[in-house]
Formats: C-alpha cells, sequence, structure tokens
C-alpha cells in the first residue's frame, strides 16, 4: 500500500471514529444506534491529506440508525499543533436528530455544529436550539460537555437577544410522589326548628 493510499486510509478512520464519538452523545442516545451502519451522503468529498483534514460538500447527510444530521458543508479535522479531533457541520441551519430510548425525537440545530472530541464539547453557534421531549433552549450559542455533563447557553448580549429556556409541566413534575386527593368540603348541616 502506498504512503498516500495509508494517510487517505487513516484520513478517514479519523473520520469516521470523530463522527462516531459525536454520534454518542447521551443525552440523546438510543441503545443501538452506534452498531449501525454509517453513512455519508454528499455531493463532493475533498481530502486534504497535507492538513488532515476532509471537507464533504453538500447537501450533506449524516445517517447511523436513528440519527440524522443534515447540514450544507461537514468537515472533520485536527487543528494545527493539537492531537484534538473536531467536526464542524454548518448549514442554514445544521441540525441534528435522534430517536431517544422512549420513541421521542430530540432535535439540535444552528448555523454551526461543533464537537471536539478531546474535551467532549458539542457547541451550537448562531440561531442554536436544543429540543428534547418538548421542552427547548434557545440562544446565540449553546455549549454542552458530555462528560461533565454541564450546558452553558449565551446570548450575543445586543438588542432583544436572549437566552430562552421553555420546560414543559411533565418535565419537571414528581411522578413518584404520592398524589394527593382533593380536600374535602365541609357540608353544613341545617337544623330544623
Amino acid at each position: 500500500m502506498s504512503h498516500i493510499n495509508r494517510l487517505h486510509t487513516r484520513a478517514n478512520v479519523i473520520l469516521l471514529s470523530s463522527i462516531l464519538c459525536l454520534l454518542s452523545l447521551p443525552a440523546m442516545a438510543k441503545q443501538g444506534d452506534l452498531k449501525q451502519e454509517l453513512k455519508i451522503v454528499a455531493v463532493s468529498q475533498f481530502a486534504d491529506i497535507k492538513n488532515n483534514q476532509i471537507i464533504f460538500n453538500g447537501p450533506v447527510k449524516i445517517v447511523q440508525g436513528s440519527i440524522n444530521i443534515n447540514a450544507d458543508e461537514l468537515r472533520a479535522f485536527t487543528p494545527e499543533n493539537s492531537t484534538s479531533k473536531k467536526l464542524i457541520a454548518t448549514g442554514k441551519p445544521a441540525t441534528f436528530s435522534q430517536e431517544l430510548d422512549d420513541g421521542q425525537i430530540g432535535t439540535a440545530s444552528a448555523d454551526e455544529i461543533s464537537y471536539d472530541l478531546a474535551t467532549t464539547t458539542l457547541t451550537l453557534t448562531g440561531n442554536a436550539k436544543l429540543n428534547q421531549s418538548g421542552s427547548q433552549v434557545t440562544g446565540n450559542r449553546i455549549k454542552y460537555n458530555i462528560n461533565a455533563q454541564e450546558l452553558i447557553a449565551e446570548s450575543s448580549g445586543t438588542g432583544q437577544d436572549r437566552v430562552i429556556t421553555i420546560i414543559q409541566p411533565e418535565n419537571f413534575q414528581d411522578e413518584s410522589a404520592p398524589k394527593q386527593p382533593p380536600p374535602e368540603i365541609p357540608v353544613k348541616k341545617q337544623i330544623k326548628p
């Protein structure tokens, strides 16, 4: 196998392992999705072996089990002077969806969806939105550290732009709490003279 073919194979392995890590987000995990084949459909693919990156031009669609990612472009690369691998999906918007174990669909969208494998950090930038079980977080930028399970949502800080969180009532009610019967209303007895 030639040196160029080995590098191209290595770049493809890096890309596929990077995408698999992106798709293993525990908040959106459905059992069995990661055991399915990974399929990337794009208009074109460019492997820049010297700079250790692969660019898929689109529209780009990534499917693995119930996971769907749609973008105008997908870049998988290792930044200069780093061992960290990154994936960046861009679009108007780029979208992510996955069927959850309970059968509901979890979604995310933004102008840019970035995933850093070294820090296990997912960053949604530009019109960022997360939806799960009817609840939603929106902002200019949403950053989620998967290992630490920490979410930071930020606005641009200008104008009326704010972080908005909408939580559906069924998502914060304690289902295990015993149900209390409604209080009884005392009935006055009439006394006949």
